[in-house]
């Protein structure tokens, strides 16, 4: 009751103030609006950029929360001349209106020329670095978890977890939709999202109050293609791609946008294979384990996406968004596992080799509907709906049989099979306010969401051919998590050079893991989590001169262990090597803090220090029972401390030769005592170089040269890896007046991008190493079709205005 009354606080915009503010209409020489035109205005003593803003469906354009002086405004959009109005002098608390300001046609004839622009392949916004996957030749045949390897600070471990500026703990959104999914569910989804329908990714490294604070190492949001202009719009893109196996998908979408509505929609297909190949030496309880583990994957799929937004009018839009897809896999894994006394490690006693075959579908439905009010003089309403559907079901068939040291003898054979299926519920409602207060933004806002998880774990013995379900390994697992938040956020110029904002946030979990056993005996009480937790977040930025900006942020976030790290169940890919997780881990909690540094709007720097406690993590460890076991497990660190720097610099160096260059390092010390020895003390310095080229070649081709190289640092607990590299290069070339794109590339020609290191933790020393089907040759053809002459370009920035499509989060 405390936590509802406290929202209600939170959500009453009792108070309202005038503010300063700027506004006025852009119409062509005919006296028609000018649509998505960019608007930016400076002020007038030193030329100093001061906002920009596009212009909306009726050519209406504002500015608000702007500080008193003198300013002058530029307007410019395709086709036209800029428009420039000077002598813009702004009392305090006045709302100017400049009235209709008109274009004049530009001296040149559009059909004559052809006017082409590039996003930056990495912009660095106020809150978030900005990847631009769509304009990359070497994204061709990619997935989203291949690209995330290339993204500025992003590392991708070798159990696909995603990192973050060395941090773990990254929660994935689409289109501002938070995905709910982890470990191989997410792994699953990102390799099964085609780059070709992906526009870019936005990193998000310390997320203010108005997002939720799940996510130690923040947010990165996948934003989906989708066509900005108005008219009948859309495109057709085929992609082959060739390693070891071949891959091939098929996606159409489409767009029509006028006044009234904005339709849209895509529609893609996939079918394909992969492979992972990962060896291990562990030295454990006097003995020498010599472990292969090969898995090779076939997968169909089908995924596709439909929306529409209604403008009932200047103030008032409501949309609605379905998203989903359907996919099936087969999956074949040997492991192979020697087995020897350390005292004579070359004398191999026995071997275990399992073949396993596994047949998985799984399906989601996501429904998302919308509301959002703007009265054009800084007050919003956003009002978010969502319902979303995951399923999953898996049955695996694996023979454990033993050999002796000659593998031609079979001494004993284990049949196991096993069905897990999965689903996943989750209701989500949100309402945001905005309005303009003292000078700023002030931000209101609840969300209550419900997630319930009901997850199956059936094992079964084959005996005389026959499946016996084995109710001692066996469990049903749900998992029931409620959390309510409120929120508050205020931003505001604190004069001409400085800016400030300040957040706050609330979050009541009320979570439940039920582990329901087959057998009384070992019947366990429900695991509960009952807390109430604030997450502050504030931000200073300061214009030092034109060119030159420092930023420092700060925030507090929590990462909650869900249902897949939760259940103790043994997920096992041989008798002797399992994963299972950790019925009572505790939510880590992590304090960030961020100083960058901008330089031309072009250069940026940034150095970052963190701090968990309780940092949930993997660890490899000795089987209690069976001395020749080992497993994968999760579990609290005591404490993790990161420090870590970025640098990136787009670099032109010739006319027609562009680079660009981002170095990130990290220094992470772990710390841990879990008793009897099994401790956590590890700590490693950590560094990652990417760097792409383009060059403009003769005949209309743009090649493409790109690559990276990871140094040694620290997956998980206590795994140790090693450096890696990789180097792709594309060729890309457009016909038919640029709507034929055509993208040739190979992706890690030098097969470098694998992994390897060392664990050691409890007694259990593990050398590892792996590799995947990376090195791949790639085709890619794209047609786009419609009306594609009305798009808007904000010249001072160089980036492309987007649509709101309120439905999708923005």
């Amino acid at each position: 009751m405390k936590f509802f009354n406290l929202c209600l606080v939170l959500l009453v915009p009792f108070f309202s103030y005038s503010q300063s503010s700027i506004k006025g209409q852009l119409k062509d020489a005919a006296g028609s609006p000018v649509i998505f035109a960019n608007v930016a205005l400076f002020q007038a003593a030193d030329s100093l950029l001061q906002k920009v803003e596009p212009s909306d469906e009726s050519g209406q354009f504002s500015f608000k929360g702007i500080a008193a002086g003198e300013y002058f405004l530029v307007a410019s959009n395709v086709g036209m001349t800029d428009l420039r109005q000077q002598n813009i002098n702004l009392d305090k608390g006045q709302q100017l209106d400049l009235g209709v300001l008109a274009f004049k046609p530009a001296s040149v004839d559009l059909a004559e020329v052809t006017v082409s622009a590039a996003r930056a392949m990495v912009e660095i916004k106020p809150d978030r670095t900005v990847f631009n996957v769509e304009g990359t030749i070497n994204s061709v045949g990619a997935d989203a978890l291949t690209l995330l390897r290339k993204a500025p600070g992003v590392t991708v471990d070798n159990q696909d977890n995603v990192n973050v500026l060395g941090r773990a703990g990254v929660i994935v959104y689409v289109d501002g939709k938070r995905l709910p999914l982890s470990g191989q569910e997410l792994s699953n989804y990102l390799q099964n999202l085609p780059a070709e329908q992906i526009d870019r990714f936005d990193i998000i490294t310390n997320p203010g109050a108005k997002y939720e604070a799940e996510g130690n190492a923040g947010i990165i949001d996948i934003r989906l293609k989708r066509d900005k202009n108005l008219g009948a719009n859309g495109s057709l893109t085929a992609t082959y791609s060739k390693g070891r196996y071949a891959r091939a998908n098929t996606s159409g979408s489409g767009n029509y946008r006028n006044k009234i509505l904005n339709s849209f929609g895509t529609l893609g297909v996939a079918d394909g294979g992969g492979y992972m190949d990962m060896n291990f030496l562990s030295y454990q309880n006097g003995l020498v384990l010599d472990e292969i583990n090969n898995h090779q994957n076939n997968w169909q799929g089908i995924n596709y996406r439909f929306g529409t937004d209604f403008f009932l009018s200047d103030k008032h839009t409501i949309g609605f968004l379905l998203d989903g897809g359907n996919w099936e896999s087969t999956n074949k894994s040997l492991n192979r596992i020697g087995i020897a006394q350390a005292a004579n490690p070359e004398q191999v006693d026995s071997l275990l080799v399992a073949n396993n075959t596994a047949n998985n579908d799984r399906s989601q439905r996501t429904y998302n509907l919308n509301y959002r009010f703007d009265n054009l003089k800084g007050r919003t309403v956003n009002i978010d709906l969502d319902y979303g559907k995951y399923a999953n079901r898996s049955e695996r068939y694996q023979p454990n049989r033993y050999y002796d040291a000659s593998e031609q003898t079979l001494l004993t054979e284990i049949i196991n099979t096993f069905k897990t299926p999965s689903d996943i519920d989750i209701y989500t409602a949100k309402l945001d306010y905005e309005e303009e207060v003292l000078g700023g933004k002030l931000g209101l806002g609840t969300k209550i969401s419900k997630v319930g998880s009901d997850n199956t774990f059936l094992f079964f013995d084959v005996e005389n051919g026959t499946p016996v379900q084995n109710d001692r390994s066996s469990n049903r697992f749900q998992y029931d998590e409620n959390v309510y938040a409120g929120y508050f956020n205020y931003a505001r110029p604190l004069g001409k050079k400085w800016n400030m904002s300040a957040g706050l946030r609330a979050e009541q979990t009320d979570a439940t893991g039920d582990l329901q056993a087959f057998l009384p005996e070992l019947q366990e009480p429900p695991v509960e989590l009952n807390y109430l937790s604030w997450f502050p977040s504030a931000g200073l930025t300061w214009q030092m001169a034109e060119q030159h900006s420092l930023a420092l942020n700060y925030g507090r976030r929590i990462n909650r262990p869900d249902y897949n790290v939760l259940n103790p169940f043994n997920n096992q890919i041989s008798e002797l090597s399992y994963e299972k997780g950790n019925p009572r881990l505790q939510p880590e909690i992590v304090n960030n803090l961020e100083l960058g540094y901008t330089l031309k709007f072009r250069y940026n720097a940034k150095i970052a220090y963190s701090r968990t406690t309780d940092q949930i993590t993997r660890l490899i460890g000795p089987d209690d029972e069976d001395p020749r076991a080992g497993f994968i497990t999760w579990a609290n660190l005591a404490e993790q401390t990161i420090w870590s720097a970025n640098i990136s610099a787009p670099i032109d160096i010739t006319k027609k030769w562009n680079a660009y260059v981002n170095l990130s390092g990290s220094h992470q010390d772990n710390q841990a005592d879990y008793g009897d020895g099994a401790v956590v003390n590890v700590q490693a310095f950590s560094y990652n170089i990417y760097l792409q080229n383009t060059i403009e070649l003769p005949l209309g081709f743009k090649g493409e040269v790109s690559g990276w190289f990871s140094g040694p640092g620290i997956w998980g607990g206590v795994f140790k890896y090693e450096t890696s590299w990789s180097l792709d290069l594309g060729l890309q070339r457009k016909f038919l007046q640029e709507r034929l794109n055509m993208r040739l590339s190979v992706s890690d020609v030098f097969f470098q991008s694998g992994w390897e290191g060392v664990s050691e933790f409890d007694g259990l020393v593990a050398y590892g190493d792996g590799h995947w089907d990376a090195r791949r040759a790639n085709l890619s053809l794209s047609y786009n079709f419609g009306n594609k002459n009305v798009k808007s370009r904000n010249r001072t920035t160089g980036l492309e205005d987007e649509g709101k499509r309120v439905g999708s989060g923005q």
